[in-house]
């Protein structure tokens, strides 16, 4: 059995700002308007795999904590010093932002591909996913606006 959830018709959306390291274009602060999709695999138990209700309620608590921030990755090439204002500084550039403007996540960068696996992450925690074996494989999508945007896969390991 497969489920799937598309993000931009279930308004499982978020906007939030970032910059990336070393990417040109990029490297400047900027912003999307992001959608998390989802698939799920496995084996329906009288009739059902995951109710869609803890699906989408688990990723909107996910990116609610994400929306309309600034997204900070602590564990790139950014020196990042937090208090009640946030300096971040990379290759002589210096922003100052109010902490509760920023997100800090546990990311190397604020890419589309870093975010899916942030979000995976979080929604196999939080939903209890590795409890339910009757779950194999969860894919998160996140795009940078339509049309663009990464996956990221996890599988129960094989007995």
């Amino acid at each position: 059995m497969e489920i799937r959830i598309d993000g931009w018709r279930c308004n499982l959306t978020f906007a939030s700002s970032h910059f990336l390291a070393d990417y040109s274009k990029c490297s400047r602060i900027h912003g999307h308007s992001y959608a998390v999709h989802m698939t799920m695999e496995g084996d329906a138990i009288e009739g059902i795999l995951l109710d869609f209700r803890i699906i989408k309620n688990t990723i909107r608590e996910i990116i609610e904590e994400i929306d309309h921030r600034v997204i900070v990755p602590t564990e790139g090439k950014f020196e990042v010093k937090r208090g009640k204002e946030v300096e971040v500084k990379y290759e002589g550039k210096r922003y100052i932002f109010p902490e509760e403007d920023c997100i800090f996540l546990p990311i190397y960068s604020s890419s589309a591909e870093n975010l899916a696996s942030y979000i995976l992450q979080e929604f196999i925690k939080r939903a209890g996913i590795e409890g339910r074996s009757n779950i194999r494989k969860v894919e998160i999508g996140v795009d940078e606006g339509r049309g663009q945007g990464a996956w990221a896969r996890w599988e129960r390991p094989s007995v």
